[in-house]
């Protein structure tokens, strides 16, 4: 293909020109054309003033001509005809926040779950252009959404999570987190942040070499605290690059996620089909056949 090449956006609205050029052809077809005077005057008078040379039998035709005109120019810039534009740039964020839940039974059924789940939609209003994830575990650990950048699908599954999420008992954190150090990866993140959302249970020396294995390619690990944080999770907050925050911290949290954000971007590396609308300037050349419609003759 060239950059030639035209498509139509919308073409049914084409179809209107059908009844356009049904239209026109019924006037024009009339004898006196748009005015039709041989209808609304006497034929004795009509004569007599034809005879002084009063009357212009084609003088009608010309604005016809000219609103059919104007108005075929405004179907075809509604039928949105486009150029296809290969050359355009697009950009990706090579930054992106994992969030990782620990769905247990001692996290879901205690009383502060829902401050917790709250505390993960501060987070999710903080990211900004940034890309989020979410991970859920309990025995095992399961990727809830992937990568993107729709954060409104991403804040109605943080919502929903429950007792009922994670089938399997226990809590493997160490699982989650390799889950998100795979899933950054995958994703291409080199600036990438993953917080985990947990009691502290199932914290050990696996979940720690985890979080060093986070922090090796170039990410941090937070940990935000259902009850008071225990010693465990400086020692992996410190292993992670990151911080600790309880569930009081909500302010300091949404800074963390937004203010200290390392956004990069990455020009794609496959090109982006783009289509430039080029009805807005067939809508200009409309003007000129509508200003005849408005052209001053002589007396």
């Amino acid at each position: 293909m060239t950059g030639l090449d035209v498509t139509l956006l919308r073409p049914s609205w084409l179809l209107a020109l059908f009844a356009l050029t049904g239209f026109g052809w019924w006037v024009l077809r009339r004898r006196g054309g748009l005015g039709d005077w041989q209808r609304a005057v006497d034929p004795a008078l009509l004569r007599a003033m034809t005879a002084l040379g009063r009357v212009d039998s084609q003088s009608s035709r010309a604005p016809l001509w000219a609103l059919l005109t104007t108005l075929a120019v405004i179907l075809l810039a509604l039928s949105g005809p486009a150029i296809e534009r290969r050359e355009t740039l697009s950009y990706r964020n090579l930054d992106g926040v994992l969030f990782v839940v620990d769905a247990s039974a001692s996290v879901t059924e205690d009383a502060r779950w829902p401050q917790m789940l709250t505390m993960g939609r501060f987070g999710l209003a903080a990211l900004g252009t940034r890309p989020g994830g979410l991970i859920v575990y309990g025995g095992d650990a399961y990727v809830a959404t992937d990568m993107t950048g729709d954060h409104l699908q991403l804040g109605q599954t943080l919502s929903l999570l429950s007792a009922e999420t994670v089938p399997d008992g226990g809590s493997r954190p160490e699982r989650a987190l390799a889950l998100a150090a795979q899933l950054l990866a995958d994703a291409e993140v080199i600036a990438g942040d993953v917080v985990l959302f947990t009691d502290g249970d199932g914290l050990g020396p696996a979940s720690l070499r985890a979080a060093g294995e986070i922090a090796a390619q170039g990410a941090r690990l937070s940990l935000v605290s259902l009850l008071e944080p225990r010693p465990g999770f400086a020692t992996h907050a410190a292993a992670g690059q990151g911080a600790v925050f309880t569930l009081e911290q909500t302010d300091a949290f949404s800074d963390w996620v937004q203010e200290d954000a390392r956004t990069r971007l990455e020009a794609q590396d496959y090109p982006l089909l783009f289509w430039k609308d080029m009805g807005r300037y067939l809508l200009a050349l409309a003007l000129i056949p509508l200003l005849l419609l408005f052209r001053k003759r002589a007396a």
